[in-house]
């Protein structure tokens, strides 16, 4: 048996003896995750998010009581909305306007960092190639350049091609390693 499936086997092994201990763990376990991937994603950026305001706003979508908690903006209400639509809808065809909106909650000012990006539509290359860079101004390290931006509609088409048609054959497909050559892809292949 693989690896992956005996993992899944005691995760479900595990839950089901935490949920006869008395734990409703469906609700809260998705409340953490979806607010700590929020703050991950986010970090990976370069933004640092108020952990309680995430939690408050994945709080209010879920249909939680977040009295108690601190107001949210709408920079992180857009974000735990694009979230929670990426993670209940995965049974939903996957659009590129579903990608677009996405990159378009991540990025509400249109910034990444420093610089202005085209948030929520496909990028040119009219500043030069898409680049993943580190350093300082004068230290920058390039690790990725993004391919031409001419490829992105076709590249983007077959992204979607796989996974809606993967997406039917989920006895095929672990949806862990699904998740996994999803972003693969699109970060080798689209990069929006």
């Amino acid at each position: 048996m693989p690896l992956v499936s005996r993992v899944r086997i005691l995760q479900g092994r595990l839950l089901g003896k935490l949920l006869t201990l008395g734990f409703d763990l469906n609700v809260e376990a998705q409340l953490d995750a979806v607010t700590l991937e929020i703050i991950k994603t986010s970090e990976i950026e370069g933004e640092t998010l108020n952990d309680e305001q995430v939690r408050s706003s994945v709080a209010r979508h879920l249909g939680l009581d977040n009295a108690s908690m601190p107001t949210t903006t709408r920079e992180i209400d857009a974000m735990v909305e694009m979230m929670l639509s990426a993670t209940y809808r995965y049974q939903q065809l996957l659009l590129l306007d579903d990608l677009l909106g996405w990159h378009r909650a991540l990025f509400p000012n249109g910034y990444s960092g420093l610089y202005r990006i085209q948030a929520g539509s496909i990028r040119d290359d009219s500043k030069g190639p898409m680049q993943v860079v580190s350093g300082g101004y004068g230290r920058e390290q390039v690790h990725f350049v993004a391919p031409s931006a001419d490829r992105l509609p076709d590249e983007l088409d077959k992204f979607l091609l796989w996974f809606n048609t993967s997406s039917n054959k989920q006895d095929d497909i672990d949806l862990v390693i699904k998740a996994g050559v999803a972003q693969f892809m699109v970060c080798d292949s689209a990069s929006i």
